[in-house]
């Protein structure tokens, strides 16, 4: 079920209303939300349910036997249990067919013939995401920084809860299992907060990462048709879509579970007004990002280590990181991309440089921040390419088609002329970023001060644009399904 379909805007009132005024205990309504959860995930694929049940049997199972063992080899045993089975199965259904055809071209080039055996697997939706969710679970046991949890029911709730099931974020049982353990209460306001949330969520991936997918697409899938400088706007149109497509999902599923009285972590902040590829980072899939942190940076050694020790721990996050994303080649240039692109503040220490919001509590950057978040920019999208492109060559042959002559012309590709109403919708859209770049999300505060006629008028306009591409343009599902 995708946030962006009719189904789901049946779906979530009929779950809302159940949840708060037909069943009021705690209990109740973790049971329901649970239940929802599994139909929420098998209106994708029923037969991946059984995987999502086994891996939380698994995790809940061994998460107890630590906490319970007398010794810490028995703690160890059932912690390397829980930790293989999961990366075997993670390991299995995304990344078989990537090593089988990677070891048959390898050989290929001494010579030699093989035709390894393949399968034709289905990728479960979600299996990064709900996989993570059990090993930071596991890891933080077998730590001692947190007990097992012994109601099954509740840990099952947070490992499948639906807002984040399929694409995140990636939730710490230090922060969902607490919540899911105590009594909400509905509150107004909250629920309207999440409700705008939503709404600008909606706005992201339909308007926003919909309309230049249709861009990306078409100049992406004919590189050598188009100048030099229409390739680079078509690396930007996919820059503002995998933006849009994700953060406007994790918008979705933070303001949905605001609904409900739970609070997720935060996934995106503005990550396109970063000063630095380190900003950047701290900006952008920030439950990823932190969880890469927590779980392999620093138990390699973090930064405490010398020069090297952090240019090699650097190296190995962005390198599993790519790998994270796809079993591709080019998600892994992009990461080692990434890894380049920050090696300067990493050697020089100036990766915490900047912390805080760039020209906070200004109209306008200055103009050294002006220029550092363009350089930002284009490093990024420069390595969006390989993250976009089929295959390495693909990559590549787009890359030497921007530096062409043609790089200084006019960018155009058919329908451009029809493209304008939503240039104007984008221009907005980053206005409407920028002015709330301090606050959580786009609507926020947006207009909090206009009078309620005009405010509501502009929801309205929202909703009528949002139903107008919906209704337009061909449903694209989230990118990070894939992932």
């Amino acid at each position: 079920m995708l946030f962006n379909s009719l189904g789901f805007a049946i779906f979530l009132p009929i779950v809302f209303f159940l949840y708060w005024f037909v069943f009021k205990s705690r209990q109740q309504q973790n049971i329901l939300l649970l239940s929802a959860s599994y139909f929420f995930y098998g209106c994708w694929d029923w037969r991946f349910l059984f995987l999502l049940v086994f891996s939380t049997l698994l995790d809940f199972y061994t998460g107890i036997k630590m906490s319970d063992a007398r010794n810490q080899h028995v703690k160890k045993f059932w912690f390397a249990l829980s930790i293989i089975i999961n990366l075997s199965f993670l390991g299995f259904f995304k990344y078989y067919n990537f090593f089988a055809e990677s070891f048959r071209d390898l050989v290929a080039h001494f010579g030699f013939k093989v035709n390894p055996f393949t399968l034709n697997i289905i990728l479960p939706v979600g299996i990064s995401f709900y996989t993570f969710h059990g090993l930071s679970y596991v890891i933080d046991i077998y730590h001692n920084r947190i007990k097992a949890e012994k109601k099954f029911i509740d840990y099952s709730l947070f490992v499948s809860y639906f807002p984040l099931l399929v694409a995140g974020p990636i939730e710490r049982a230090t922060h969902l299992l607490p919540q899911i353990k105590q009594d909400r209460t509905f509150n107004y306001s909250r629920a309207i907060d999440g409700l705008r949330q939503i709404l600008w969520g909606l706005f992201k991936k339909i308007v926003i990462a919909d309309q230049c997918a249709v861009f990306a697409n078409q100049i992406f899938n004919n590189p050598t048709d188009y100048s030099g400088s229409t390739l680079v706007l078509g690396a930007v149109f996919f820059a503002f879509q995998i933006y849009g497509d994700f953060s406007g999902y994790s918008d979705i599923a933070l303001g949905t579970s605001r609904l409900l009285g739970i609070e997720l972590l935060r996934n995106f902040a503005n990550p396109y007004f970063s000063r630095d590829i380190a900003e950047f980072w701290r900006r952008w899939h920030i439950s990823l990002s932190t969880w890469f942190r927590d779980y392999l940076y620093i138990p390699l050694g973090g930064s405490k280590g010398g020069k090297w020790a952090r240019v090699r721990n650097t190296f190995i996050i962005f390198i599993v990181s790519g790998f994270w994303h796809g079993a591709n080649w080019t998600f892994i240039i992009w990461g080692l991309l990434n890894a380049v692109f920050i090696m300067p503040s990493i050697i020089l220490q100036t990766n915490r440089a900047n912390l805080n919001i760039v020209a906070q509590g200004k109209i306008l950057p200055n103009v050294k921040e002006f220029f550092a978040m363009i350089l930002t920019f284009s490093l990024t999208v420069f390595a969006w390419i390989f993250f976009r492109a089929k295959d390495v060559h693909h990559a590549i042959e787009y890359i030497k088609n921007i530096f062409k002559k043609s790089l200084f012309k006019v960018p155009y590709f058919p329908g451009i002329g029809l493209a304008k109403p939503f240039f104007l919708f984008l221009l907005c859209f980053i206005i409407i970023e920028w002015r709330q770049r301090e606050q959580s999300f786009g609507l926020q505060t947006f207009g909090h001060k206009w009078n309620q006629t005009l405010r509501w008028s502009f929801y309205l306009l929202l909703v009528l644009v949002i139903y107008y591409y919906a209704i337009t343009t061909d449903p694209q599902q989230f990118i990070y399904f894939q992932f």
